[in-house]
């Protein structure tokens, strides 16, 4: 099988050359402050199960980062009620562009950051109250 490499950790990054404003959205929309934090640089948020960094890019590498849409990757976020999800977001200034969405595994919608990344908030089964 090869080399076994031992990972401490793993965490998802987002570059942004608007730096300020994503730090800003990720700060309201996880209610917790950045730590680390060195403003235009890095801004680091440790929420219960993520832990997301965001750094802006040195001007030799922005147009490696540039915006194309939201890609593959999506940043999915469990909530135990949708509908406070989707006021919070409104709030923000980023409503979920459609309507709730009913699978399987429960209830969710998309909404998306201010550089276009897709966000999936997720109420699953178990936390959707019967009627």
């Amino acid at each position: 099988m090869g080399i076994k490499v031992k990972y401490q950790a793993a965490f998802v990054t987002l570059a942004a050359t608007n730096f300020e404003e994503i730090v800003q959205f990720y700060a309201q929309l996880l209610a917790i402050a950045p730590n680390p934090y060195r403003p235009e640089v890095y801004a680091e948020f440790a929420a219960p199960g993520l832990k997301l960094g965001i750094f802006k890019p040195k001007p030799s590498h922005e147009s490696e980062f540039l915006p194309q849409g939201s890609g593959s990757l999506s940043l999915c976020f469990e909530v135990t009620n949708l509908e406070e999800a989707i006021a919070h977001l409104g709030q923000l200034g980023y409503p979920p562009p459609a309507a709730i969405t009913t699978a399987s595994h429960g209830r969710e919608i998309y909404a998306y950051d201010p550089l276009g990344n897709r966000l999936i908030f997720h109420q699953s089964l178990e936390q959707v109250p019967k009627n």
